[in-house]
């Protein structure tokens, strides 16, 4: 969330747009690696932090580079460090993607897919990039307790995660009737959502 000094808390979804139409998401993306591989190296034990990127960052930054100046600055270890990369931003720059996504692989740091089953949803980048986490976007977790056909198709998209080898995280998670039925039903190892904590400060 952008605090700002007149107009209050601003959501990402109003000022993320607009900053990637006017060329400016590259530099704050920057700025985030920085701030959040810096602030994370204060934290205690193996908590990580997971930095979402733009479909225009992987033209518009060397994100490589980026990221390998923050974490030496820091000191923080690649391990604790996760990319989150949206569906439309691996379809928009498909070739791009996977040699930068590689190259931060290869490095250590966890590949995620974020708000999965909001995009495009072609399945082939699944097995074609490095993901080791998948992000079930809270559109599929809204309705598992009044219908037995979304909790299916959570069920069934959790399972496809698993079978790729993936961590399975379902967003949006907000009452504790979501989490019982999710632990009874399905195979997702991670949760996260309003249920337990809304946005923070560091």
């Amino acid at each position: 969330r952008w605090e700002h000094p007149q107009l209050g808390p601003i959501p990402p979804a109003t000022f993320i747009p607009m900053a990637e139409e006017m060329g400016l998401i590259s530099d704050i993306t920057a700025w985030v690696v920085e701030s959040a591989t810096r602030e994370c190296s204060k934290w205690a034990g193996e908590v990580g932090v997971g930095v979402n990127v733009s479909a225009r960052d992987f033209r518009g930054l060397d994100l490589p580079k980026t990221v390998d100046k923050a974490l030496k600055a820091s000191g923080l270890s690649p391990k604790r460090l996760e990319i989150e990369v949206t569906e439309t931003a691996v379809i928009e720059e498909k070739e791009l993607a996977h040699l930068v996504l590689s190259h931060l692989a290869k490095r250590g740091i966890s590949i995620a897919l974020d708000d999965f089953g909001t995009g495009y949803s072609s399945l082939s980048y699944l097995s074609a990039l490095p993901f080791t986490k998948l992000k079930i976007d809270r559109a599929f977790v809204l309705d598992i307790a009044t219908s037995a056909r979304a909790l299916t198709l959570l069920t069934n998209v959790a399972r496809l995660g698993r079978d790729l080898d993936m961590v399975v995280v379902a967003e949006g998670v907000e009452t504790e009737q979501q989490l019982d039925i999710m632990l009874k039903h399905t195979a997702i190892q991670q949760v996260q959502g309003y249920l337990f904590s809304r946005p923070l400060p560091a």
